[in-house]
């Protein structure tokens, strides 16, 4: 059982679309049929889908074990980048979901990490996420560290929590940035019309810090790279749009009309570093931009801009 007090930020939200909000792994269907089964409850009564919530509401939610054993392995191929008894790094392709959602159990990182690596997952986030220590959005491409045993997964939480693992991605956004370098600092929430997408906010939310730094400039566009100091959902993202510079092929917080073919935003999680749970030297790893990503460059390179 999962309990919530309601805050001004969810207040007068649907129950249907809030769960959804508080639980980010589980589909709007998914919810409802939780709701529908009563067991989603306000103030120890069962609501409807419709019920909109209050400041203050006590919110109550029983995920059914029968509804999270079906996760199961499958058979596919993983791009290992390093690997060894207590740690894997992954590099994930656009399109790959993390982890799977309730209800919807397949294709995931998670899916291909069971077949791998059988009964060696770390199991302190559950069934739905074994070993995930972080995640990168579906159609962003690059690197992950997945822990193997509890231990490793204690050690590498307090290393993002002490902002000591390192995640350096590269992206390519629209307009020009004048300044070689800088940081964006502010507090990321969820979006006050849009509860699918996360916003810069006045109050509340949770601080967010990410560090560009200019590798390139093009007459209508920049590559640059991203030093994050803290790992907010959606945070390159959101602060790039923020600053008038939203990602090429982002198709939540860019521009409508793009000039290139993309399935997904050109964000890349292309270098990680962090100290090894067990013997702690420090390791850091990198991989290649994606095909897509290279081609747009080489277009631009080549002055058809």
């Amino acid at each position: 059982m999962e309990n919530f007090i309601i805050d001004t930020q969810l207040a007068g939200e649907r129950i249907d679309k809030a769960v959804p909000i508080l639980f980010d792994s589980l589909t709007r269907s998914y919810v409802k049929k939780l709701i529908e089964d009563g067991n989603v409850k306000v103030n120890g009564k069962c609501v409807k889908s419709s019920f909109k919530l209050s400041e203050g509401d006590l919110l109550e939610i029983e995920l059914p074990e029968t509804d999270v054993i079906d996760v199961k392995p499958e058979d596919i191929p993983l791009d290992i980048v390093y690997e060894d008894s207590d740690v894997i790094v992954i590099n994930k392709p656009r399109g790959m979901v993390v982890h799977p959602a309730a209800g919807n159990y397949t294709g995931t990182l998670v899916n291909a990490l069971l077949y791998h690596c059988g009964d060696t997952l770390s199991g302190i986030n559950g069934i739905l996420r074994p070993g995930i220590v972080h995640r990168i959005d579906k159609d962003t491409t690059g690197l992950l560290v997945v822990a193997k045993g509890d231990k490793a997964h204690i050690s590498l939480s307090e290393q993002l929590k002490t902002r000591t693992l390192k995640r350096k991605y590269w992206t390519l956004v629209h307009h020009n940035i004048t300044e070689d370098s800088g940081t964006i600092k502010t507090h990321i929430n969820r979006h006050p019309q849009d509860r699918k997408k996360m916003a810069v906010v006045s109050s509340g939310g949770r601080e967010a810090i990410t560090n560009f730094t200019v590798i390139e400039r093009f007459k209508n566009y920049t590559l640059l790279n991203c030093l994050l100091d803290t790992g907010r959902t959606h945070q390159i993202r959101v602060h790039m749009k923020y600053i008038g510079n939203p990602v090429v092929g982002d198709k939540t917080y860019g521009v409508k009309n793009e000039a290139f073919n993309l399935q997904g935003q050109l964000l890349h999680a292309g270098q990680i570093g962090f100290n090894h749970p067990v013997n702690g030297q420090y390791m850091e790893f990198s991989a290649p931009l994606p095909e897509d990503f290279e081609r747009v460059l080489k277009v631009l390179r080549n002055g058809k801009n």
